[in-house]
């Protein structure tokens, strides 16, 4: 059976686990980062006509009176899966974007400028969304709900994790993670588990650091979701 390595935060690894044993596939979960909940003190400006979400992260760990204060409000979500996490958080009208963030910049400008609107993220984030917005006049309120952190393991650790046995496939999710498991491909004691690891990126830019070391061996997702992503695995046989 093809093992594959999830290397997202949790709760999505686990979703990600039983997707992955659902098409035959065996996970193995090793997640490089965990979220956590930032204290949120912004206080929102009247004048705020829409709002927008990049990760389904932001609206998982924003205080409930945030979101019911910006509830009524047009919601911008960047793809399918933080449209859900908005819809159930309690966000009233939510649109779905084409599920990149600069896309979604792109597709939500012109009928924004000159307004202001909220954008609920987490504190390492990807800074075009914001850019692309402030470039055709849309004002940013950027509020920070959550933050990103990589998990430091030790090498005994990923050993037993992996079984001391390579894994066929790992997917990427963010540019952080990327790193995060370069790291641990330079240790010595653990090089030889990745030497034929296929690598599978949600996204260019996620691809991009793993690209400069296994090169090849690097796939990226045609679309920024997770079925794109899926859709690159290697037919278990």
């Amino acid at each position: 059976m093809v093992r594959v390595l999830v290397t997202r935060p949790e709760p999505g690894a686990s979703r990600t686990a039983r997707r992955l044993e659902a098409l035959g596939f065996q996970p193995v979960l090793l997640p490089l980062t965990v979220t956590s909940a930032l204290p949120v003190e912004a206080s929102i400006g009247g004048d705020a006509v829409a709002v927008a979400v990049t990760s389904a992260n932001a609206v998982r760990h924003a205080p409930k009176a945030l979101v019911a204060a910006l509830a009524d409000l047009p919601c911008h979500a960047v793809g399918k899966r933080t449209a859900e996490a908005c819809r159930a958080a309690g966000f009233l009208a939510v649109t779905e974007g084409p599920g990149d963030a600069e896309a979604l910049a792109h597709t939500i400008a012109g009928g924004l400028a000159g307004k202001a609107i909220v954008y609920l993220c987490g504190r390492v984030r990807f800074p075009m969304f914001e850019q692309r917005l402030a470039m055709a006049g849309v004002h940013v309120q950027a509020i920070e709900t959550y933050d990103t952190t990589a998990i430091d393991y030790g090498d005994a650790e990923v050993a037993a994790c992996l079984s001391g046995r390579p894994v066929e496939e790992a997917l990427l999710y963010s540019a952080k993670a990327s790193l995060a498991l370069l790291s641990l491909m330079a240790r010595p004691t653990l090089r030889h588990l990745f030497a034929k690891t296929e690598f599978l990126a949600l996204s260019a830019r996620v691809a991009g650091p793993m690209e400069r070391v296994a090169g090849n061996r690097v796939r990226i997702a045609s679309k920024p979701e997770e079925d794109a992503l899926l859709a690159l695995l290697s037919l278990p046989g």
